[in-house]
Order: structure tokens, then C-alpha cells, then sequence
């Protein structure tokens, strides 16, 4: 019905005009707060309910007309802005953690046994490589390297008196960074950049594992990564695992293209790569400053690296952060 055929919705638009203006603007403004006051948030839900009201008025009286539109475009838009989750608050962190980071870990876990077995593969390979053919030792280590081993000299003996353990932890943790980061990039690559990073840090570990043996001292490196690389090693698979899951989203797209299931997956992918950021900032921690020091015994090494292992698993579960039991 038009307005000039019913004088009760002529004379309330007269009214409510000067109020659905104030409105109109606040309500242009509620989007762009990246952070709100509890008195804004308090103003913002007095702005919805009053939209409301205007809204159920003009669908009584104006049932189809343009002001009527106009006031559910704006109480849609309000209603959203009241339910968006804030973007770094508490209840964020605890969605990453008990849902978010669980189902990514979940949806390559497959995969990440997988990139297990061509890990211990390659490392078997890189063993059999040094001890049969020792001079190839030269493609996986620095002529520095070598010479210390040949002098009964591990290259992680000095690290203390390299750098201090602060400065150490933080060179290792952007190191094991760029790895992950590599493993999972490389993914892009329809997953064959990803199976080479793993099988070449693998050939190179064997091969450091099988060359240490030859001089005596597989034991002392054994030793040495211990504390730290359990967590180091898995982070390292589960990267792998993310960017094969990346090259099997261009291989075989499960949305209509690839562009778009690759975006897709490396969202749901994302949360993985922060918790890997956070073991790898614990595992740099250990490594600057338990894994060179000579005042640890094997049995707290082993302690540290299990204990350290046991609470990615629970991070990984979604168990690190209990839910609330219902009713409580």
C-alpha cells in the first residue's frame, strides 16, 4: 500500500524520519570497528533493537516497499556485526586449538605416516650410501664438518661458545621455519617439491647417522638430538604432509577449479602451520639451550624430547585445552 493511501503510514514516516537518518549513519559505522568498547557493543545492540522495531512497523504498515527493504538491509547488517567472533579474542584462540588445528592435523594424518615411512626410507638409504661409498660423505657435509668428525669432533660441540643459547634458539627456530615452510610451499609443486624436501633431509641424516658411526661418535649426535627432535622431526612430516595435501588439491580439485580448491585447502591447512610454529619455537628453545649443554644425562634428554612429543600430540588432538563439561 503506497503512502499516500494510508495517512498512518504517511504520518509515521514524518516521525520516525529524522530518527531511521541517526540510525542509518551509526549503522554505517558498526562494520569498521575492528575493536569495540562494551558501551559500543551495548550502543550497537540498542541500534539493532530499535531497527527492529522500525522494521516490524514497516512491514505492517509499507509491506513490500522500498523503506522496508532498506530497514532489513540495515538489521542484516547489524545482525551480523553483533555475531562475528572477535578476531584475536580468547574465544578465537579457543577454536584454533580444540577445533581448528585438530582437523587440519586429522585430515593429514594419512599422509603424514606416509611421509614417515619415505623419511625413515631415505634415511635408510643415505646409512647404506655413506657406509658403502664414505667419500660421498662430502655431498651432505661441509669440509669442516668432515674434519671435525675425523678428529673425534662433533660440529655441535661449540655451539655454546658460537653464540649464546638465546641467540642460538632463535637462529634454530627461523631455520626449522624456513624448512616447514619449504616442505609445505613446495607442495604447490603438485606435491613433488614437498616429497623431496622430505627425502633429502632424510638421505641427509642417515647419511650425517652412518658417517658419525664410522668415526665413534652416532652415539654423541644420538645423544645431541634427543631433547629436541622427536617434536623437530615430526613437525618436519607434518609439513610435508600439508604441502602433499597442497599438490593433491591440483591434482585432483575437488571444487570447479584448481585455483579455487587450492586456496581452500591451504585455509583449512592453516591452522596446522601455526601450531608447527609454536613446536618449533619449544623445540628451538630445547635445542639452544638442552640439547648442547654436556650437564644433561640421556635420561633427561629422552624425558624432555617424550614429554615435549606426548603435549604435540595432545596440542594436535584438541586435548591440550579441555572442553567445559555440560551443565558445569
Amino acid at each position: 500500500m503506497a503512502p499516500d493511501r494510508d495517512p498512518s503510514a504517511a504520518v509515521w514516516i514524518r516521525a520516525c524520519a529524522a530518527q531511521w537518518q541517526a540510525l542509518a549513519e551509526q549503522t554505517v559505522a558498526v562494520p569498521q570497528r575492528a575493536h569495540a568498547t562494551v558501551d559500543e557493543a551495548l550502543q550497537t545492540l540498542r541500534i539493532y533493537r530499535a531497527m527492529a522495531r522500525h522494521l516490524a512497523s514497516a512491514r505492517r504498515l509499507l509491506p513490500g516497499s522500498f523503506l522496508t527493504t532498506a530497514l532489513e538491509s540495515a538489521c542484516a547488517t547489524l545482525h551480523v556485526a553483533i555475531g562475528r567472533p572477535p578476531k584475536f579474542g580468547r574465544a578465537r584462540l579457543l577454536t584454533l586449538f580444540r577445533d581448528d588445528i585438530p582437523a587440519a592435523a586429522a585430515s593429514v594424518r594419512v599422509t603424514a605416516l606416509w611421509i614417515t615411512c619415505l623419511f625413515v626410507a631415505s634415511a635408510l638409504a643415505g646409512w647404506w650410501l655413506i657406509s658403502t661409498y664414505p667419500a660421498l660423505v662430502s655431498i651432505i657435509a661441509s669440509d669442516r664438518m668432515i674434519d671435525g668428525v675425523e678428529h673425534g669432533r662433533l660440529w655441535t660441540d661449540q655451539l655454546f661458545s658460537v653464540a649464546p643459547p638465546g641467540v642460538l634458539s632463535a637462529r634454530i627456530f627461523s631455520n626449522n621455519i624456513v624448512v616447514t615452510l619449504g616442505a609445505f610451499c613446495s607442495g604447490i609443486l603438485f606435491g613433488l617439491g614437498a616429497f623431496y624436501m622430505i627425502a633429502i633431509n632424510g638421505l641427509m641424516l642417515g647419511g650425517l647417522l652412518a658417517f658419525t658411526h664410522q668415526h665413534g661418535l652416532a652415539l654423541r649426535l644420538i645423544r645431541f638430538i634427543l631433547a629436541h627432535g622427536p617434536v623437530e622431526l615430526s613437525v618436519i612430516f607434518l609439513a610435508g604432509a600439508a604441502g602433499t595435501a597442497l599438490g593433491e588439491a591440483l591434482i585432483r580439485p575437488r571444487l570447479a577449479t584448481r585455483a579455487e580448491s587450492l586456496r581452500r585447502r591451504a585455509a583449512e591447512l592453516g591452522p596446522l602451520l601455526i601450531a608447527c610454529a609454536l613446536l618449533l619455537l619449544g623445540s628451538g628453545l630445547i635445542e639452544g639451550f638442552i640439547s648442547p649443554s654436556p650437564r644433561f644425562s640421556i635420561p633427561v634428554r629422552l624425558a624432555v624430547g617424550l614429554g615435549y612429543w606426548a603435549l604435540m600430540l595432545l596440542l594436535l588432538s584438541g586435548k591440550l585445552i579441555p572442553r567445559p563439561r555440560v551443565g558445569s
